[in-house]
């Protein structure tokens, strides 16, 4: 079973990332991601000046400083950069990892930071048109041996060469969203990795993963292609506490399904999502602090060796 983490690239500082990166690389880590936000998401306009580090800035450092870790994002904005120019990025990551790097991308919702930026927002469906093609975009250019060519409505490619690629296997496409009309579709179509992420509402639950799979299974069918090619994971915003009303207060700010209690709650509920189909957690909203990182990797990660 793998476990991973998402590390927080907000209101933080590198040296606080690097210290909490060396201690998963040498503990029971498999992965580790950062989310891609320009300015602090949900917070006060106030928190906007506060640190919030570039996520592909990110990924390229802790490439180079770690060993084991898979390294990827949850996830990267469609919208903020061409998906050529994502591809291109994703090849080099890549190879400066030694094929450790996994694309998590989706169709972007944060308007806020598109208009601090002075990028377009366009409407969801313009965004999920976009999103469809730049996975398709994507997939072929991680894919070819050969350069590529691609004519779409809002992206093109004119014999592309993907210099360096994928290290030694194609990168894969994990993807952003559970929507199940049009998200999960292109997940269908053009990816690798299902995610379903425990902030999104729904909280987690085994019985949410096999819905969602399910839903994959029925695309599947109608993209020709094997269900089984689809890995599930799943984040899951956990705070590992002793303190009833400490897990109280976690779960009323996250929502419903949130992982909040004693160690021995948490391996249950992880039990629960792994029984459901799940390949990787992700854990995310842990403190920035070594401690912390520590405390989840023998008391929890360390039940399922």
């Amino acid at each position: 079973m793998k476990f991973g983490a998402q590390v927080s690239a907000y209101r933080t500082s590198w040296d606080d990332i690097r210290s909490v990166v060396e201690v998963m690389d040498a503990g029971r880590w498999s992965s580790v991601w950062f989310a891609d936000h320009f300015v602090p998401p949900n917070r006060p306009r106030s928190d906007e000046p506060k640190p919030a580090f570039e996520a592909f800035a990110l990924a390229g450092a802790v490439a180079s400083m770690t060993e084991t870790l898979r390294i990827g994002h949850l996830v990267l904005g469609n919208t903020y950069r061409n998906p050529g120019l994502v591809a291109k990025i994703s090849g080099s990551i890549d190879h400066i990892s030694h094929g450790r790097f996994v694309l998590g991308i989706g169709a972007a919702w944060f308007q806020r930071e598109h208009e601090a930026y002075g990028w377009d927002f366009p409407s969801m469906k313009e965004r999920q048109d976009r999103f469809e093609e730049a996975m398709q975009l994507l997939r072929a250019l991680f894919h070819a041996e050969e350069p590529v060519d691609f004519q779409g409505r809002y992206y093109q490619l004119d014999e592309a060469p993907l210099s360096p690629g994928s290290y030694d296997a194609p990168i894969p496409l994990l993807v952003g969203g559970t929507g199940e009309k049009r998200t999960l579709r292109t997940l269908a179509r053009y990816g690798d990795i299902l995610n379903l992420d425990g902030w999104a509402g729904q909280g987690v639950s085994g019985d949410l993963l096999r819905h969602k799979m399910s839903v994959v299974e029925r695309h599947c069918a109608d993209a020709g292609r094997d269900p089984a090619e689809i890995t599930p994971t799943v984040l899951v915003p956990v705070r590992l506490t002793d303190d009833p009303a400490s897990a109280e207060r976690f779960i009323g700010a996250i929502g419903p399904n949130t992982v909040a209690g004693p160690a021995d709650y948490v391996v249950e509920r992880v039990g629960d999502l792994i029984d459901a189909g799940a390949e990787e957690i992700m854990f995310g909203l842990l403190y920035n602090t070594p401690d912390d990182f520590q405390q989840l990797d023998e008391e929890v990660i360390a039940a399922f060796d």
